[in-house]
């Protein structure tokens, strides 16, 4: 059910991102008054098409693009017969290079607008819910990555890069993952330190063993959330609510004690102590093979919301919708230099689906995603790279201050070029994707000590 899940929102939000690029370049192209012959969510073989006027409106078997197909413009369809005789009047080719350059922009705007949109309306309806950075007052729980930076668990950070903290996330900062020279600042057993962080830290955090680890998570007190069904938890009589205070004697305060506790006992029966509506018990569970006991911990720190106004809501929305762009020119940096390995840079449907969308299916987050998505989208059109927008644009500007237009020829073997370039991009992407799920389902070697 859960793959069910993933492949849906995956589809719909790709339908959706594609269908409003799409129809930005056909509003554009029929305000100039130039034909549109085709518009298509999805790439062939064609399911099903309905014409309207002089537009065949149509649905592809394959939901992971579409296109707009102008007459008289060198496009993916590589069709010359229209190049053959003189311009149309209808034909892109015949209109002024200012309204080509609208018309190829008018998908890259629409997904500008539509991220806008998205996270203004994400803002407004839920707020921002956070951990603040005072919340995190018994300090940080160091995973393997954070130790071999130097972070030890207990250790309260202060600033990065210089700067106060006001929220926990901050410590997961666009400057600090992507930036250079970054460091944290902590207190350690009553000092005051820094511990600088390596460049390459986002691209271990992507690795395999990276997602698996984790990094730094605050120290939490923690009662028992959600109870899974049929699992040593649920087997043991413990409930939601209940507040776990000792295993075979050794007393639990914080979540990641009782994790360390449960991977010394996995595969083993033990004796919990805990604490349910002021009353103390004793129950004996089976813990996994795994080290889980089955159930889902509930924070007991504190986070705070904040709620913005619809007018509030617009310039941060604006905010955060425009970082997503920032922070791709960031990550691209990191790639150039060496910084990020393309292979854990580079991700294609499957990770979308897997890792951004997820199996469970919730509006708030499917349209958090949605919105990234459609500035992601935005971002990589505009990438001049012929077969992209961003590549038409290119030439049209070229065309625009030198006054000479690139010949149809030279067009289309640029199209070529970046039609080749884009395929790599996408069998890489499928291949990579592949390559990582089947990585996650190796079993692990590590002997346990």
């Amino acid at each position: 059910m859960e793959i069910l899940v993933m492949i849906g929102q995956l589809i719909l939000g790709l339908s959706l991102l594609v269908g409003l690029h799409e129809l930005g370049h056909l509003l554009a192209a029929k305000a100039f008054g130039m034909r549109v012959e085709q518009f298509s969510i999805g790439f062939p073989p064609k399911l099903f098409g309905k014409k309207f006027g002089e537009t065949e409106y149509t649905l592809g078997a394959i939901p992971l693009g579409g296109f707009v197909k102008i007459s008289g413009m060198v496009d993916e369809s590589l069709d010359k017969s229209q190049l053959a005789g003189p311009p149309k009047p209808w034909e892109f080719r015949s209109k002024p290079a200012w309204q080509r350059l609208i018309v190829m922009m008018g998908g890259i705007i629409v997904n500008v607008i539509t991220g806008i949109v998205i996270y203004t309306a994400i803002v407004f309806q839920y707020g921002e819910t956070y951990l603040p950075a005072r919340e995190a007052r018994y300090g940080i729980v160091a995973r393997n990555l954070a130790q071999q930076i130097g972070l030890q668990t207990g250790d309260k950070i202060l600033e990065v890069n210089g700067k106060s903290l006001e929220k926990f996330s901050d410590i997961y900062s666009a400057d600090l993952l992507l930036g250079s020279g970054s460091q944290y600042t902590v207190e350690r057993d009553g000092n005051i330190i820094n511990v600088p962080v390596p460049n390459d830290l986002v691209d271990a955090l992507s690795s395999r063993t990276g997602a698996r680890d984790g990094f730094i998570e605050p120290i939490m007190p923690f009662s028992v959330g959600k109870v899974l069904a049929g699992d040593g938890a649920d087997r043991a009589g413990i409930k939601e609510g209940d507040n776990i205070v000792a295993i075979d004697g050794k007393t639990i305060a914080f979540f990641h004690e009782l994790q360390a506790a449960l991977q010394d006992n996995a595969g083993r029966k033990v004796q919990i102590d805990l604490v349910r509506q002021g009353r103390k018990q004793t129950v004996v569970a089976q813990i996994s093979e795994a080290g889980l006991l089955g159930f889902r911990p509930k924070s007991l720190l504190k986070e705070d919301t904040l709620h913005y106004s619809l007018l509030a809501s617009v310039p941060r929305g604006t905010d955060m919708a425009f970082n997503v762009v920032w922070l791709n020119i960031k990550g691209f940096g990191k790639i150039f230099r060496r910084e990020v390995s393309a292979s854990n840079a580079v991700s294609g449907p499957i990770a979308m689906a897997r890792d951004l969308y997820g199996g469970i299916w919730n509006w708030q987050n499917f349209w958090g995603i949605t919105g990234l998505l459609s500035m992601v989208l935005a971002f990589m059109n505009f990438l001049p790279i012929p077969a992209l927008d961003g590549g038409h644009v290119m030439f049209l500007l070229w065309e625009m201050v030198t006054r000479r237009k690139p010949s149809d020829k030279f067009l289309e073997g640029a199209q070529k070029v970046g039609m080749a370039l884009l395929l790599s991009l996408m069998v890489f992407a499928l291949f990579n994707d592949a390559f990582k799920s089947f990585r996650r389902s190796e079993p692990e070697t590590e002997v346990r000590k």
